[in-house]
């Protein structure tokens, strides 16, 4: 089951006239910037017939449509009434010069930092091994089978050490 896609204008004059807007992103990613009327009910926490019980439509968005567009089953089966897809989320959303909410004083999402963290430690394997000594390859052969283990598994020991770190408090 497939759920129809509708544009940042269409989107927003369906809230206009009574849908809920439900961000499926991650708490991180919504507390850093999210369109003022959304609910953030992130798709690891939704369930089967549990979003718009009492609501007259529902509009799913994430941030750039992927992942409303491959969990559209999913977010079918959660939604007690008529249910779109926001096309090409919150950043589709912006081009079309609709606000938005930021707050920079959040830190940036967890994944981005994965990212940033794991290359930059390839990087500085690579270039210590090449200028210092070639043992430090290693380091950047261990970032490599760390990112190779957590997309098998599903699991980021990286992103779970950093989801703890003082600056990864969300802020009040």
């Amino acid at each position: 089951m497939s759920l129809p896609h509708i544009s940042p204008s269409d989107a927003k004059a369906l809230i206009d006239q009574g849908a809920i807007l439900v961000d499926i992103r991650d708490m991180d990613e919504h507390a850093r910037e999210r369109i003022p009327q959304a609910h953030n009910m992130p798709l690891s926490k939704l369930c089967e017939n549990s979003v718009g019980k009492d609501q007259k439509a529902i509009v799913f968005h994430c941030k750039s449509g992927n992942r409303t567009r491959m969990n559209a089953a999913f977010l079918a089966q959660a939604a007690q009434v008529d249910a779109f897809i926001l096309d090409g989320g919150i950043e589709a959303w912006k081009k079309a010069g609709l606000p938005v909410a930021q707050d920079r004083k959040q830190p940036i999402e967890i994944m981005r930092q994965v990212q940033i963290t794991a290359g930059s430690l390839a990087l500085l394997g690579a270039l210590l091994g090449l200028t210092v000594n070639p043992a430090f390859y290693a380091l950047s052969g261990a970032v490599g089978a760390g990112l190779m283990f957590s997309g098998i598994t599903g699991s980021c020991a990286m992103a779970r050490i950093l989801r703890i770190m003082p600056w990864n408090r969300i802020a009040a």
